[in-house]
């Protein structure tokens, strides 16, 4: 049987993040958080070397174009649906957080669509890489959210009462006209420490409680 899509090596990197979330997210609903918040900076690792993975396979337009839909397509998933799930599950599951959710997926939609339209246009003027972003990339709420849960347990302070007002700011970042520089080489090194250090907060907070 014929499958639509496009098959190749440079989105199944991105197809493995997108399980992980999957299944991050499961775990959420089952209250493992310190699993799923794994998941979470997991994602991010496989969407950090997608793009590099893909630029050494060879592809033709039509997969190029797919590649960056994809791309985005799971990134709304991963980056955006996950987090506000992981806050509900977490507790903030008031009317005023349910719009702080609502907010920020929105955002992380509006700023993944303004991209696509902004990145097709690039690619058909030039061939060379992209150097910054505009607006907060979504992907980095793979670093944010683990980190900001991990040093609310930490305070045992209530993420349920932190979490919405956190989402909603890096909503705020993710439509904002800045420029973010991409990290290149030692920039994906260090981010890469930065995870790897987050992952080992989360397991030295195990089991500890925020209120």
């Amino acid at each position: 049987m014929k499958l639509i899509g496009y098959y190749n090596k440079s989105v199944y990197l991105t197809y493995l993040g997108l399980a992980s979330s999957v299944f991050g997210m499961v775990f959420a609903l089952e209250g493992k958080f310190d699993v799923a918040l794994s998941c979470l900076l997991f994602s991010g690792l496989c969407d950090m070397f997608d793009g590099t993975v893909a630029q050494h396979v060879p592809r033709n337009d039509p997969e190029k174009k797919f590649g960056i839909q994809i791309d985005s397509l799971c990134d709304v998933v991963c980056f955006c649906v996950f987090p506000a799930l992981l806050t509900y599950s977490m507790g903030a599951k008031s009317l005023l957080s349910q719009v702080c959710m609502a907010f920020f997926v929105t955002c992380g939609v509006i700023r993944l669509g303004y991209f696509n339209v902004q990145e097709e246009m690039r690619q058909e003027q030039t061939d060379e890489k992209r150097t910054s972003y505009q607006g907060l990339p979504v992907t980095t709420t793979a670093l944010i959210f683990p980190a900001a849960v991990s040093l609310l347990t930490y305070l045992s302070v209530s993420a349920a009462q932190v979490l919405p007002v956190l989402l909603v700011l890096i909503g705020i970042a993710f439509i904002a006209d800045i420029s973010v520089v991409k990290p290149q080489g030692k920039g994906k090194l260090l981010l890469l420490a930065a995870g790897i250090l987050i992952f080992a907060a989360l397991l030295l907070t195990k089991g500890r409680k925020s209120v």
